[in-house]
């Protein structure tokens, strides 16, 4: 497998398909896979008003910041990957820490980590990137005039969307948690399922950005917000880090294998790096995963075994590649990687010690895949990392600031929200970008889109999308098939532990194989939701997962 590293090109994740803008009776039916209903709608409202792709994920980005709370957003940031005119783009519009952070602002005089301060309230935000990438989008690519995007965001802001109970009841666990600390249940508290849910402070704040584009976020009225929301919470942004925020044009990843070309997320995530060593780590052991059926005990030991190699150098090594030298080319070498899958034990789990970093170097999430009518596609993840961020509304504003913060190293070694540990690399200073695992993709054959696809999920996020690329190429499952089959998780720490969703779980005699080899089980809640479009048929296919609540559509 080559890989090509990161240069100057960047973009953010969920997921939507394909619209073709040819002329009358000659355009090839679009798809849309996205994680609700009003997603959906809104991004083929504007495909059939002549829009392109990018047009559609800027619709599509603004209504789930209405429709979406748990995940879409104003507040906080993400990544896209874009194939346009047959060209690759990747855009970073990720948050960034505010300049008053330090390294060590979230512990207490002993050095001691202070419980929920990277996590809850405004004092968890960085600085907000989402208006900015999907304003950066449209400038660059959207056909239509912006307001025209906007509008149907503004529409279900004003007028209200319906409620749904799966939403009420992410709404009651996050409510819980936040257990009265934050002003969460003064804006959601009325969420109710089956009824409209209108956000009148909301639809002020996407109609000044509809009227001055991420200037009507950034200055104005809406940064005022911001910055008192700040003041009244011992947050960190102030009006000079909303004003200096840029998003960042990154080169995507880029890597073959089997055949196709994979197109895929650069620092500051870790996501692409991980999907391409997870790929190429199962090719090298063709040999060892001849025959064994999928998500049998022998299969899920085989992935455990890769995955906690890459967690191991994910840990030590990754970070904003603008604070941090990142040896991308070393990890990314057909050599190291298949020097690691030599390394993979075949019958029972490498002690987790003797997993070291492998290369010398010196020194809820969302998603929506697009594909339009020409073939221009849209793989997009963006995120408030926490289900509705830090709970934290902007008042006045109307919407959810994020809890990134907690993604860089709070305390090198000390586990985040997900259970991830990192290294110095990814350690919070002004102005930087924490390391995400973000994994937008698009998979091409010979210069064509095959495949979009991305999932919410946090550490979850990269190991999810290889498992539904695999299934889909290696075990010839359908899409639809692909996504809905169990998924499992392995990340180094906790030790030889696989996490198992309640979704579908292996059968009991693999779980008690497993176990005698030397694993232990844990619950994880939720693995991912998977939006993803195949092309390269007749007809698209559109997929959402079956665990969210999403919606996928063949536009014809």
């Amino acid at each position: 497998m080559r890989s090509k590293r990161p240069r100057a090109f960047s973009l953010a994740l969920i997921a939507l398909g394909a619209f073709l803008l040819g002329a009358p009776g000659h355009a090839a039916p679009a798809a849309v896979a996205a994680p609700d209903p009003d997603g959906a709608a809104a991004a083929e409202e504007v495909l059939r008003a002549g829009g392109n792709a990018i047009d559609a994920a800027v619709a599509v980005g603004f209504t789930l910041a209405v429709t979406y709370p748990d995940a879409g957003n104003l507040g906080g940031g993400g990544f896209a990957t874009v194939l346009f005119d047959g060209k690759t783009y990747f855009l970073d519009y990720r948050e960034v820490a505010p300049g008053a952070a330090t390294a060590n602002m979230y512990l207490d005089a002993a050095g001691n980590v202070i419980l929920d301060a990277s996590t809850v309230g405004p004092a968890a935000a960085g600085v907000p990137g989402t208006v900015a990438g999907l304003w950066a989008l449209h400038q660059r690519f959207g056909k239509l005039p912006w307001k025209t995007d906007l509008a149907p965001a503004i529409r279900r802001a004003r007028d209200g969307f319906r409620v749904s109970a799966k939403l009420t009841a992410r709404r009651d666990e996050r409510a819980k948690d936040l257990n009265g600390r934050t002003n969460f249940l003064d804006y959601f508290g009325s969420l109710a399922a089956g009824r409209m849910h209108r956000q009148s402070e909301l639809a002020a704040t996407l109609g000044r950005i509809a009227a001055k584009g991420a200037a009507g976020f950034y200055t104005g009225r809406t940064a005022r917000l911001i910055v008192a929301e700040m003041a009244g919470g011992r947050g960190a942004i102030t009006a000079a880090d909303l004003a200096a925020y840029r998003v960042e044009w990154r080169r995507p990843l880029e890597a073959d294998w089997q055949g196709y070309r994979v197109i895929t997320a650069p620092l500051p995530s870790s996501g692409g790096i991980a999907l391409i060593s997870l790929l190429a780590m199962k090719a090298d052991l063709a040999s060892a995963f001849r025959g064994v059926a999928h998500n049998s005990p022998q299969y899920v030991h085989l992935l455990a075994e890769i995955e906690k190699r890459v967690f191991a150098d994910r840990a030590e090594y990754l970070g904003d590649p603008a604070f941090s030298s990142t040896p991308v080319d070393a990890l990314l070498s057909p050599a190291y990687l298949a020097r690691r899958a030599a390394e993979v034990r075949p019958d029972r789990p490498t002690p987790t010690a003797d997993v070291a970093p492998g290369v010398t170097v010196h020194h809820n999430t969302t998603h929506f895949s697009i594909v339009d009518g020409r073939g221009n596609a849209v793989s997009n993840t963006y995120t408030l990392n926490d289900d509705f961020g830090a709970g934290q509304v902007v008042r006045g504003a109307g919407f959810l600031l994020n809890n990134e913060m907690d993604d860089f190293s709070v305390k090198p070694g000390t586990p985040n929200l997900y259970g991830v540990v990192g290294a110095d690399a990814n350690a919070i200073a002004p102005r930087k970008r924490p390391l995400s695992s973000m994994t937008p993709t698009i998979l091409t054959r010979d210069g064509k889109v095959a495949l979009v696809i991305g999932t919410p999920g946090g550490s979850r996020i990269f190991t999810s999308v290889f498992q539904v690329i695999t299934n889909w190429h290696d075990y010839a499952m359908p899409l639809g098939d692909a996504v809905a089959a169990t998924r499992v998780h392995h990340q180094l720490l906790p030790p030889d532990t696989i996490f198992e969703e309640p979704y579908r779980q292996l059968d009991r005699a693999t779980v008690d194989a497993l176990i005698a080899r030397g694993y232990r089980f844990e619950q994880q809640g939720w693995n991912g939701d998977i939006a993803a479009i195949e092309m390269g048929r007749a007809r698209p296919v559109a997929i959402a997962d079956p665990r969210g609540r999403g919606v996928a559509r063949v536009i014809d």
